[in-house]
């Protein structure tokens, strides 16, 4: 008996669908955003899937790219403002800082009628403004706010 071997046509292999790209874009995106921590590349992602989607439903590439540039910027507006308002007090200043509450140690006074110091904070001397009522010969203090590279602050921890 002749064993029959059938030959399979072989047909050249497809492209990857451009949907299956976008989607490959947005786990990477939303991978890397784990690794950094930001949500801006989280929206980056988001928006990669939003073209996916309409890869998907067969729009053409310009309309996929559309998509995923609007999503993207409409995404980074949200999280700037949301993350900004967040941050931010009425004055202006981070009031979430980890460095709030922190102690800091006077090296010496800049002007002590005026309230300008210079602090040493996390081993570099820092410009500060002291605020409130002082306790003679204090020589430590807490910190109340940021702002710029000023540290505002006082004799007292204030949380």
């Amino acid at each position: 008996m002749a064993a029959c071997v059938q030959q399979q046509s072989r047909e050249p292999a497809k492209n990857m669908e451009a949907y299956v790209w976008w989607v490959v874009a947005g786990m990477a995106l939303i991978v890397a955003e784990l690794v950094t921590g930001t949500f801006l590349l989280l929206i980056l992602g988001i928006a990669a899937f939003g073209g996916a989607a309409m890869a998907y439903f067969g729009l053409s590439f310009w309309v996929q790219a559309v998509v995923a540039a609007a999503l993207g910027s409409a995404g980074m507006l949200w999280v700037s403002r949301v993350h900004g308002k967040s941050r931010k007090s009425a004055h202006g200043k981070d009031e979430h800082s980890l460095d709030i509450g922190q102690m800091v140690e006077l090296e010496s006074w800049v002007s002590e009628a005026d309230g300008l110091a210079r602090v040493r904070y996390r081993n570099a001397t820092w410009d500060a403004r002291v605020e409130g009522t002082r306790t003679p010969g204090g020589k430590v203090f807490y910190i109340r706010s940021m702002d710029g590279n000023t540290l505002h602050v006082a004799s007292t921890r204030h949380n």
